[in-house]
């Protein structure tokens, strides 16, 4: 069964979830950053991206593999093999 978005799909809803709804500057925004470090999110920020991502897939991430994610492409990795 075919997945209802790619990898670049969701890289770039995740960019513009990070710009527009946390105010980070998008040339921050590269696959390596990591989220804590370089993108200053904070556990409320977390959460905040977790109820965001859902809403665009439907889908639950878990609270154990959300604590696995540190960087963009983890990110975008855990929502590809969610969906």
């Amino acid at each position: 069964m075919a997945k209802p978005y790619t990898k670049e799909q969701i890289e770039e809803r995740l960019r513009e979830i990070l710009i527009n709804d946390f105010e980070i500057d998008e040339n921050k925004i590269t696959k390596d950053a990591n989220l804590f470090e370089e993108l200053d999110f904070d556990s409320i920020d977390a959460v905040d991206l977790a109820v965001r991502l859902q809403q665009f897939t439907d889908k639950k991430i878990s609270p154990e593999e959300f604590k696995q994610i540190r960087t963009v492409e983890d990110v975008i990795n855990a929502i590809y093999d969610l969906i």
